[in-house]
């Protein structure tokens, strides 16, 4: 209480108490691979805003499109709107010195929300990105299929490869984690170095860009399929339906032709076997959930850990998951049904109090997506009726 010496008339501003949690962005991308000019800012993690700020800084005038800048335009065509690259130039997109290298710089950006190694899909790559984001847990990693040569013998692409095992009949699907997704197949586009040239790229750059829209328009509990790939012109294998049937239960999201609705991406899983995990619009939204929290709710730290406290928390995680629940990112059809937060003397027992400790429990019913459409038809005798003559 402040000290008045004099009589008058006093006005104190005080906390209203409580302390709006804010969503944390997910449409961050970040692009590992070599640049058209490999000499570039080669191992910085550079933010780009859009595609000419890219070629001025990557691709001179007659350099030759990459991978990386097939992604990076591809991911700004579709939706995307801020990406950081990294140039490996020549190297590795991992580094083993004391500086480091390629992936190992994003570990220092956390506004990444999206990590994808354009064009790479060998084993050690896969494993590579999917190790960082398992440690970052704040990102998820898409991959590309292999190609740019079609896959006859699609046993290949669902069984998980191993060291030495592309190449001579080993499997092509990239290992189980509950943090990356990847797309089939490569698809055709005009090559924007070199205008009316087509080329075969990637589509993780595109599919970067997907996932920024989506985002933008839905919400990150929207999942990222049946969005059309803005400047894919083909795709290098016009799947079937049987084999996608074939491909889908994998993991393998499909990028399909179809007749009436053009390129689209057939396909929301993750490369996880856990059913908990097995669409990639719930594992963004929890990592979303969970960072978001995690930075709202800072001002914990050191407080007297008390009922107040305990309070105040729940207060503020609940406020801040029944605008989730409200905007349809949580099953219910009240926040009771959708959400639970609890901090009371259950969770936080004297021993938690003495070790410094508060504890709050939080469950959420995330929605899934509608993945298969059943539409059970049958025949009826419709508006027919049955008369009884009498005497």
């Amino acid at each position: 209480m402040p000290t008045y010496l004099a009589p008058g008339i006093y006005v104190e501003e005080i906390s209203g108490g409580a302390r709006p949690i804010e969503a944390v962005g997910t449409s961050v991308a970040a692009f590992v691979g070599r640049a058209p000019d490999a000499s570039a800012r080669v191992n910085e993690a550079i933010a780009i805003g859009n595609w000419s700020q890219f070629t001025r800084l990557y691709a001179p005038e007659g350099a030759a499109s990459t991978p990386l800048s097939h992604a990076v335009y591809g991911f700004f065509l579709n939706g995307g709107s801020r990406c950081y690259v990294v140039n490996t130039g020549t190297g590795p997109i991992t580094g083993g010195g004391r500086r480091k290298a390629g992936l190992e710089v994003l570990e220092a950006v956390d506004e990444v929300a999206i990590v994808c190694i354009p064009g790479l899909t060998d084993v050690a790559s896969y494993d590579a990105v999917f190790t960082h984001c398992e440690r970052m847990k704040d990102r998820v990693a898409i991959v590309d299929g292999p190609g740019p040569d079609p896959v006859e013998d699609l046993n290949r692409l669902i069984q998980v490869g191993t060291a030495g095992g592309d190449g001579d009949g080993g499997g092509l699907r990239p290992r189980d984690t509950l943090y990356g997704a990847v797309y089939y197949p490569w698809i055709t586009v005009v090559d924007p170095l070199a205008p009316g040239t087509l080329v075969d790229v990637p589509p993780s750059g595109h599919i970067a860009g997907i996932y920024a829209r989506t985002d933008s328009t839905r919400g990150v509990h929207k999942s990222p399929a049946n969005e059309v790939v803005r400047g894919a012109l083909n795709v290098l294998h016009r799947l079937a339906q049987s084999e996608q049937e074939l491909l889908n239960p994998a993991g393998i999201n499909v990028i399909r032709l179809l007749a009436r609705g053009g390129i689209r991406v057939w396909g929301a899983r993750t490369l996880s076997t856990d059913p908990e995990w097995r669409y990639i619009n719930v594992r963004r939204l929890f990592i979303q959930l969970e960072e978001s929290i995690e930075e709202g709710t800072g001002w914990v730290v050191f407080e007297p850990n008390d009922r107040t406290l305990w309070k105040s928390i729940t207060r503020d995680i609940s406020a801040f998951l029944t605008r989730f629940w409200r905007d349809g990112a949580l099953m219910g059809r009240t926040p009771q049904e959708a959400f639970f937060v609890k901090c009371d003397e259950e969770t936080n027992t004297t021993e938690t109090i003495d070790a410094g400790m508060v504890i709050t429990l939080i469950g959420i019913a995330p929605v899934k997506p509608a993945e298969f459409i059943v539409f059970r038809l049958s025949q009826f005798a419709g508006g027919a009726t049955v008369e009884t003559e009498g005497g």
